[in-house]
């Protein structure tokens, strides 16, 4: 068996934030910010828009593509919706706190009355993650085939606009792909569709990222006046060298333990979060910044929707080609990371 990438999605909020703008509400610049991040802009979601409304704009987008190429067998995305079995949300901005699961709003609005749904919540490394646990659900029952993936976050609800140096980098948006378990007897890199994927976690740095209030440990209590909202708040300096690290290391393991070597590799898809983290990390392994695919300097930080939409990207206009090697790496709070091996 083979779990194959049919197709991809994704979706962005209207209102495109430019660094100038930024720097019209804040003390910072457009080149303080790209020098330090790479990033020249962010889409913000307004108010009436919530996580799973991105992640259904997303998840049509998705199907719609599916049926306009005809890589499935459905005539409408009306039947193709029916097949699918499984929906895997990443997300660290539910709509609701605790529940109910926003996968199950987004399986209710696009209409997937036969799909399970669950979230995953590891931050960044969110769509590695869901990918792989897709995967393992689809090969774990001969009679599941198709599942969706969905990255989508509105990290704008949880950011902190009065600090500069961490409000400049996150951005809204998601990202989806669909899933179908095919038949293939090869081995291997032979292989279609996802080949391998490392997962990992070092808890010891959990502190590194993280908002603070509203879970069981920090709770809302009764009579509190609340002056600033839940925000993300960061250690930059250790996630940096925890991130640099980590995505060496991840990158290195895919391709040896693989008998890989970079030429084999199409693109590497990082997660977007800084571009001298990508930077950092491919000068340790000698790789030229043109195998990277970056878009960080439109979409900022999207957290688990930063690899799904490059791959959005990069399937619509044509860079992505049948056969393509492809790795994914990234890395997220907890601290989290990962990376998947994909034959495109």
């Amino acid at each position: 068996m083979a779990i194959e990438i049919k197709a991809t999605g994704k979706a962005v909020p209207s209102q495109r934030i430019s660094n100038d703008d930024l720097a019209l509400r804040i003390d910072t610049s457009d080149e303080w910010i790209r020098s330090h991040t790479g990033i020249g802009s962010r889409y913000i979601a307004d108010e009436d828009t919530a996580c799973s409304d991105l992640g259904v704009l997303a998840a049509r987008e998705a199907l719609n593509l599916a049926i306009e190429r005809g890589v499935v067998g459905e005539k409408t995305t009306g039947e193709l919706v029916l097949t699918v079995d499984l929906i895997v949300l990443a997300t660290a901005t539910q709509d609701y706190y605790s529940h109910p699961a926003t996968s199950c709003i987004i399986q209710h609005s696009i209409g997937a009355k036969n799909a399970a749904a669950m979230d995953i919540t590891v931050a960044c490394s969110g769509f590695i993650y869901a990918l792989e646990t897709a995967a393992a659900l689809l090969n774990a029952d001969r009679r599941r085939k198709r599942a969706l993936v969905i990255g989508a976050e509105v990290l704008s609800r949880i950011t902190n606009w009065e600090d500069r140096e961490s409000c400049v980098l996150f951005g809204d948006g998601a990202g989806a792909i669909l899933l179908e378990k095919t038949e293939d007897s090869g081995r291997g890199v032979a292989n279609r569709g996802l080949i391998r994927t490392i997962l990992g976690a070092d808890g010891s740095g959990w502190e590194y990222l993280i908002v603070q209030r509203g879970g069981s440990r920090h709770p809302w209590k009764k009579g509190e006046v609340v002056d600033v909202p839940p925000s993300i708040a960061m250690n930059g300096h250790a996630v940096y060298n925890f991130a640099v690290g980590i995505i060496t290391e991840t990158i290195d393991r895919l391709i040896k333990e693989e008998n890989l070597n970079l030429n084999d590799l199409a693109w590497i898809i990082p997660h977007q979060a800084n571009a001298r983290i990508v930077q950092a990390a491919g000068k340790r392994l000698k790789i030229p910044e043109d195998k990277f695919y970056l878009n960080m300097e439109e979409y900022a930080n999207t957290s688990s929707a930063s690899i799904p939409i490059c791959m959005d990207e990069l399937n619509r206009s044509g860079r992505l080609k049948k056969g393509d090697l492809i790795l994914t790496v990234g890395f997220g709070g907890g601290l989290t990371y990962g990376g998947n091996l994909i034959r495109w």
